[in-house]
């Protein structure tokens, strides 16, 4: 079996309205709070997606604020992210972040696949 996704995340230049917005179109439910790091999004400005409201059990994320690129992406779990991200920079893929975290808890990078998409792979290492 391969390695599962974990999260996806929506990243935009207003949170609050694209948290109102999939909440209302989808029925999700939010908590806000911190993103793992402050690269994703500004602390307090990230809204978990409670796994159990998107009908997949897959946690989510909307976050961002001025200044962050809008994006779409998933995250893969992995069981080392530095190893992740080395491999995918093997392939052809090239490292945008990471690792980042804390190590024991939840670790993260993001990659680009060689065509450019943008791919987020967690873990606790």
């Amino acid at each position: 079996m391969g390695q599962p996704v974990v999260h996806f995340e929506i990243i935009g230049r207003d949170p609050a309205t694209l948290r109102s917005y999939y909440g209302e179109l989808f029925g999700w439910e939010f908590a806000v709070g911190d993103a793992t790091t402050d690269t994703i999004s500004p602390p307090g400005n990230y809204g978990f997606v409670d796994g159990s409201t998107t009908g997949n059990g897959i946690n989510g994320g909307v976050g961002g604020g001025e200044g962050y690129e809008g994006r779409v992406l998933f995250y893969v779990d992995v069981p080392d992210v530095e190893a992740a991200l080395t491999r995918a920079e093997s392939l052809g893929g090239k490292r945008v972040m990471g690792p980042e975290g804390t190590p024991g808890s939840l670790v993260v990078g993001q990659f680009t696949d060689p065509e450019g998409h943008l791919i987020g792979v967690a873990g606790t290492k």
